[in-house]
């Protein structure tokens, strides 16, 4: 962080007008970087929704947007990730919420902290997405965390990766972008739940929260 000399009773008023005026940018500077990145989650977000709209198995309607919920959106929730890669991960099937399994291999871990907590969450590939063109790079992250059944959907939510993010061994991993499975919406899918490996034992208080309206 950058560094301001002390102001005392010697200080010429020439120099403290220019420290106050460093203060004054540093301000503005700090202020616009959150301004850029919130409206960069503001984009991420709409985009989210335009694209329930052309899935043509989406279990919303346009109409049904205006009760997506989601938290403000919080850098604090933004983490730099250490990635420690799995060897020979072996295939393994993952419960879904209908009762089915899907077929995934651990691909890897992150290591981060939020608030000066450490924490871990596993990363899987989906081996039937491994073949495909436009998803063979893509990778899975579902989660729970003490929000789960709250605030939250409780069947936990996911947070997608590509393998070009990471760099060095790092990622940053932005939980303001944790979405919904589509069962938070309707019936009739079949959900991935977060292996127990996945479970967080903080609250999460970033990225889509509840859907508001009640179609049980």
């Amino acid at each position: 962080m950058k560094k301001f000399p002390k102001i005392n009773k010697t200080t010429p008023p020439k120099r403290i007008k220019y420290i106050l005026l460093c203060f004054f940018g540093f301000g503005l500077s700090l202020a616009s970087a959150q301004s850029d990145y919130q409206k960069a989650i503001e984009k991420h977000r709409e985009e989210y929704k335009a694209d329930f709209l052309k899935d043509e198995r989406s279990p919303l309607t346009a109409e049904d947007l205006d009760y997506l919920d989601f938290y403000d959106a919080k850098e604090a929730y933004l983490v730099t990730c250490r990635f420690k890669a799995t060897k020979g991960g072996e295939p393994f099937d993952i419960p879904t919420s209908s009762g089915k399994t899907k077929t995934y291999a651990k691909f890897g871990q992150l290591s981060f902290k939020i608030n000066g907590q450490k924490h871990r969450l596993a990363v899987y590939r989906s081996l039937a997405l491994m073949n495909h063109p436009l998803y063979k790079d893509y990778l899975f992250v579902p989660f729970k965390d003490a929000t789960s059944g709250n605030e939250t959907y409780g069947g936990g939510r996911y947070l997608d990766l590509r393998m070009g993010e990471f760099a060095e061994g790092e990622l940053m991993l932005d939980f303001n972008k944790a979405y919904n499975p589509y069962c938070a919406f309707s019936t009739g899918y079949s959900c991935p739940i977060p292996p127990e490996e996945n479970h967080l034992s903080i609250k999460i208080e970033a990225g889509e929260k509840n859907f508001l309206k009640d179609w049980h």
